[in-house]
């Protein structure tokens, strides 16, 4: 049968998918991103969970997927094939469409910045699929935004289009993983809220 891979690299979990040439969801996976470990360490995980897709498929169904597509978080260099940066996960420059492309036997790889590829998808499917402009805000281990206009997702010119995560919004704040004090997403995140609201009733596994 044909079908494809899907990954999705978040700063805590990564969630993956083997996918019918029709959209039909045909396997599913998740695994813990590990980015305590580092990030040499993180992008063998990446590698390493994309093979454990290609045999899964082969076995499954029958052959090789005709194509991969990878989502990471942090500024990323679509046309490059690079995942330039990400405060979350420590990387800088990893040319992760080769690397995987290599590791999968010579399968079409394409690299996307997770929100993105994530408001890309509700743009089309979604709850953006009827509109002009919209912006596509998910909350998790950081925080960032999906510029969705006239049917595309608007990069801009260095590729970081939507990255709000690090804006400062409270000077002297809570250090954060780029190195700043008071970044939207040590505030607003999924994980932030988390850590407050831990901190807040006293019970560190809230």
């Amino acid at each position: 049968m044909k079908h494809v891979i899907a990954l999705d690299v978040g700063g805590t979990g990564m969630k993956a998918a083997l996918a019918g040439a029709d959209g039909t969801l045909l396997y599913e996976a998740r695994l813990p991103t590990g980015r305590d470990r580092g990030p040499e360490a993180v992008v063998e995980t990446i590698l390493g969970f994309a093979t454990e897709l290609r045999d899964i498929g082969r076995e499954r169904f029958g052959g090789t997927a005709l194509a991969a597509g990878v989502a990471v978080p942090g500024i990323v260099d679509e046309a490059a094939g690079t995942a330039v940066y990400a405060a979350n996960l420590g990387w800088r420059d990893v040319p992760l469409r080769a690397l995987l492309s290599e590791r999968l036997g010579g399968v079409p790889v394409a690299l996307g910045h997770d929100v993105r590829t994530g408001g890309l998808a509700e743009g089309r499917i979604g709850a953006g699929r009827d509109a002009d402009r919209f912006l596509f805000v998910p909350l998790g281990t950081g925080i960032a935004g999906a510029i969705g206009i006239d049917g595309r997702i608007e990069a801009g010119a260095h590729g970081s289009a939507g990255e709000i995560g690090h804006i400062v919004v409270r000077p002297g704040g809570p250090a954060c993983g780029c190195g700043q004090r008071g970044c939207l997403e040590t505030l607003a995140s999924a994980a932030a809220v988390g850590r407050d609201w831990a901190a807040a009733c006293g019970d560190p596994q809230a």
